[in-house]
């Protein structure tokens, strides 16, 4: 397959630019990939669509404050985006600047942290932050939320929360896992209240979920590599669900990606533990495990929308989106979502 292939015009008009009022106020479309029906709904409409003894997983990463500005030693303007930390003192980073960095210069950063550039991996720099505090700690005094490329505007401070899901505790995503940011508490509790298990995964999402796919031929992509963390309590939680005929929803490709790849490392078993995984889904992949998949609407030409297309079908993405767009559905981070449904 071609990268072409998940292609579509979209109206700028549409990608969503700022969060709505509340949380739960979003729209849903509700995709049944197995027969391709579509069905416009809301958000708060998602309980009508599960059963008790079902499980929802949520991706529990905490966003970090992964955007910083500052200086070249040369004067120049520089802008860090942290792309993974390493370890307490050392981060992968995308940098943006006029010309490329040198190898051992340096950075001045926020007016308060040095940075130097120890290597470098075609787009990805390895930086060492030279400061007493832990990166960790440094980020959370002087960073910025890292909204997408796609938004057009500095974030705000109402972004620090609105970017980042009320059930969020693992540090370390650099990226929010964004159909994650549609519940609110009230939402958990009604699901709760409906017989419906609420468990959690681990996926620290990195920047390279919005690197374009730059070949034609996606077999060619080489994706990037993210850490996971699966829990005793979520793999028993499955397992039951499964032996009791309900169904796994996961919310987000990162929940998804994180079940799935535990599933094919460990020989088709889930098992609790951490990982890493670069597990790239396209058309023709067999899912495992996840019935059902919530997700907003994704950037063309991208992994999601590729994955999306894995599990709903080409052709019925396609309609959905088409559908989507001509029924001004807000689309990526800060927009709708969409519900697909793999079962009869």
């Amino acid at each position: 397959m071609k990268t072409d292939d998940f292609d579509f015009h979209l109206p700028d008009e549409l990608i969503a630019q700022f969060p709505l009022a509340n949380r739960s106020d979003s729209r849903m479309l509700y995709v049944n990939g197995k027969h391709a029906d579509l069905r416009d709904a809301a958000f708060r409409n998602l309980p009508d669509y599960l059963k008790r003894g079902d499980v929802i997983v949520l991706n529990n990463t905490r966003v970090v404050k992964a955007r910083l500005s500052g200086v070249k030693s040369t004067g120049g303007k520089v802008e860090v985006m942290v792309e993974r930390i390493l370890d307490t003192h050392r981060a992968r980073v995308l940098i943006r600047a006029s010309h490329a960095l040198v190898i051992g210069s340096t950075l001045l950063l926020e007016n308060k942290i040095t940075a130097q550039v120890e290597a470098r991996e075609q787009d990805i720099y390895t930086l060492c932050f030279m400061h007493s505090l832990p990166l960790i700690e440094l980020l959370d005094q002087f960073g910025h939320t890292p909204l997408p490329p796609y938004i057009g505007r500095n974030a705000t401070v109402s972004d620090e929360n609105r970017y980042q899901t009320v059930f969020a505790q693992e540090s370390g995503a650099v990226a929010a896992p964004t159909a994650g940011l549609h519940f609110d508490e009230t939402m958990l509790q009604t699901l709760r209240t409906l017989g419906v298990k609420i468990i959690y995964v681990t996926l620290h999402v990195g920047a390279g979920t919005f690197q374009p796919v730059r070949v034609q031929n996606i077999d060619q992509h080489v994706m990037h590599t993210e850490p996971y963390h699966i829990p005793t309590e979520t793999v028993e939680a499955i397992q039951m669900c499964k032996s009791a005929g309900g169904s796994v929803l996961a919310v987000g490709t990162t929940s998804l990606r994180a079940l799935e790849s535990c599933m094919l490392t460990n020989d088709g078993t889930l098992v609790a533990g951490a990982g890493e995984t670069n597990l790239f889904i396209t058309p023709g992949f067999r899912f495992r495990i996840v019935d059902r998949l919530l997700t907003n609407f994704h950037l063309p030409r991208s992994t999601l929308l590729m994955l999306v297309s894995a599990f709903a079908g080409m052709e019925t993405i396609r309609h959905a989106y088409r559908h989507a767009i001509d029924n001004h559905y807000r689309f990526f981070s800060y927009g709708d979502a969409m519900l697909i449904d793999s079962q009869p």
